[in-house]
């Protein structure tokens, strides 16, 4: 079974059990090791600490951002 999410605006479909941890693993993101990312779940951010416990039921929008040095 599969679900449905936007992940930065691309409609993506994933394995019904995916959580937004998994999610972001499905992302190619290392998520031990990864900095300087931000992540939202329906314009709402999730801090690091609970990207494990944060269910995805289908329909969510994700945005990921990464910060990049430059100007």
């Amino acid at each position: 079974m599969t679900k449905t999410i936007t992940v930065n605006g691309k409609i993506e479909k994933v394995p019904s059990q995916v959580g937004l941890i998994e999610l972001l693993t499905l992302q190619d993101i290392d998520v031990e090791t990864v900095k300087g990312i931000a992540v939202a779940v329906n314009e709402k951010i999730v801090r690091r600490t609970d990207w494990a416990n944060t269910p995805l039921v289908g329909g969510e929008r994700v945005e990921i951002v990464t910060a990049r040095q430059g100007g």
